[in-house]
């Protein structure tokens, strides 16, 4: 029985206190012997090893950002912004809805007869801009073919122009304002004409409509 004491208990016990011991340092660090007090501390480094200033081209290093310059995608993102500052979900004070602002005979037009679905649908509200942006290029082709590149009032006539006017007043009204070279200028219930979306919504490229007389949207 002792023996199995000794075996199983004070032997390991031992074996630890050796270890213990051999790795306890054998000196005991006296903090006063590492005293900064009385030291010149105050000193700079060298600017050769010194990392405070940057490279140039570090400076002058491009950032990437999403700039839509003229795309398509801008012009869709300007003009949103213009009628609903972006948001889908929005209904004016005319009964307009989400984010292109769309009234409803005009959805009726383009294939959409549930204005509610309509307007919490984002995905329909996209298709809905592109098809009737594609049936306003095709009712107004001649019009960009005989307009765009002259001016009216000193406003550029561009194709993106014609089509911006087209969403805010219908097709009708824009080929009013060519065709009386400025004269007919319709303004909708919050005084933006079609001369003013002509104007800011100038330039941008709008080769990705194709003209399309009865231009549905499927979802």
């Amino acid at each position: 029985m002792n023996k199995k004491i000794v075996s199983n208990v004070i032997a390991p016990f031992a074996v630890c206190f050796l270890i213990a011991l051999a790795l306890y340092p054998t000196t005991i660090l006296n903090p006063e012997q590492y005293s900064t007090n009385g030291l010149e501390l105050d000193f700079d480094a060298p600017k050769e090893i010194a990392m405070f200033e940057k490279k140039p081209e570090a400076i002058n290093k491009k950032v990437f950002t999403p700039y839509l310059g003229k795309s398509f995608q801008a012009f869709k993102e300007a003009l949103a912004f213009k009628e609903s500052q972006g948001n889908y979900f929005t209904v004016n004070t005319f009964g307009y809805l989400g984010k292109y602002q769309f009234g409803r005979e005009t959805l009726k037009m383009i294939g959409i007869y549930n204005p509610h679905f309509f307007l919490n649908t984002p995905e329909l509200q996209e298709k809905a801009f592109i098809a009737n942006t594609k049936r306003n290029k095709w009712i107004l082709r001649k019009d960009i073919k005989l307009f765009v590149g002259k001016k009216i009032g000193g406003v550029l006539i561009t194709e993106s122009g014609i089509l911006a006017a087209a969403h805010l007043a219908g097709a009708g009204s824009v080929k009013k304002y060519l065709r009386s070279y400025g004269a007919q200028n319709f303004a909708d219930g919050y005084g933006s004409t079609v001369r003013y979306y002509m104007k800011r919504f100038a330039g941008y490229d709008t080769s990705f409509i194709t003209p399309e007389r009865r231009a549905k949207v499927y979802i």
